[in-house]
């Protein structure tokens, strides 16, 4: 683990103090609280660079797609 300095308001400071002076354990100081922020922070921007990733994949191949779907349907209703 690496220790480093970074700057941040103060209101959001207080805020943070608020929250580790409770008994809540999640958040034992702002290094842990900074911690899980970003964690869960980091997380949410990857999914949301992959659902976009996900979503040019299927814009660029909707044509084929559309056309696959509709055979399969065509397919099943002869049964």
């Amino acid at each position: 683990m690496k220790t480093i300095a970074i700057s941040i308001e103060d209101e959001t400071l207080d805020r943070m103090d608020k929250l580790t002076a409770t008994n809540d354990r999640r958040f034992r100081n702002r290094s842990k609280m900074i911690q899980e922020a970003m964690r869960e922070y980091l997380g949410r921007i990857e999914r949301i660079e992959e659902e976009n990733r996900e979503r040019a994949i299927l814009r660029q191949h909707r044509g084929r797609l559309a056309r696959q779907a509709d055979a399969l349907v065509k397919e099943q209703s002869k049964s």
